[in-house]
């Protein structure tokens, strides 16, 4: 299988982007994910994603609390910032915590507190399960930042589209 157009086609799936952070031993660490998502609102659980090849991987498994924050799309130039691998990602941020002891990024959209649950194995990743403990929106008008066929991507300001009606199997994010 051709790896890099496999990647294109799973591209043509818009995501949403996020930065989880976490502090561990005194070390504040944080990483741009585009793989989070709801797994269950009871418990309430979500899950990212992390390459096995990340430098920080075994500090992640090593993490006691982390925090997500949803970005908006103002905020590509956090998201770049936090995609590179080394470098001080947290040049200029004020070093703020959230309540459950994890680095706090300023301006993103939706927040959530997590703590670990589970990980799996999943091929060149490790998958993270975290049980949310709290969470925010915190900035509903603002559009979220999007990521599609391998750049960002905005949406239409202008253009609504209605909810499905409540049935009894929900959408996940609906």
């Amino acid at each position: 299988m051709d790896q890099r157009e496999f990647r294109n086609v799973l591209g043509q799936f818009a995501t949403g982007i996020a930065i989880v952070t976490a502090t561990v031993e005194g070390n504040r660490i944080g990483a741009t994910i585009s793989s989070f998502n709801s797994v269950s609102l009871d418990p309430p659980l979500v899950l990212f994603s992390m390459a096995n090849k990340s430098l920080s991987l075994p500090q992640w498994k090593a993490a006691q609390a982390m925090a997500i924050f949803v970005l908006g799309e103002h905020q590509s130039e956090l998201s770049n910032r936090f995609a590179r691998a080394g470098g001080d990602k947290w040049s200029g941020l004020d070093g703020a915590l959230t309540g459950n002891g994890s680095p706090a990024l300023p301006g993103a959209i939706a927040q959530f507190e997590c703590k670990p649950y589970a990980t799996y194995a999943g091929g060149d990743h490790e998958i993270f399960i975290c049980e949310v403990t709290r969470f925010a929106a915190t900035a509903t008008a603002t559009r979220p930042l999007i990521f599609h066929a391998g750049k960002y991507a905005n949406l239409k300001p202008t253009e609504t589209v209605q909810a499905p009606p409540e049935v009894d199997v929900w959408l996940h994010g609906w």
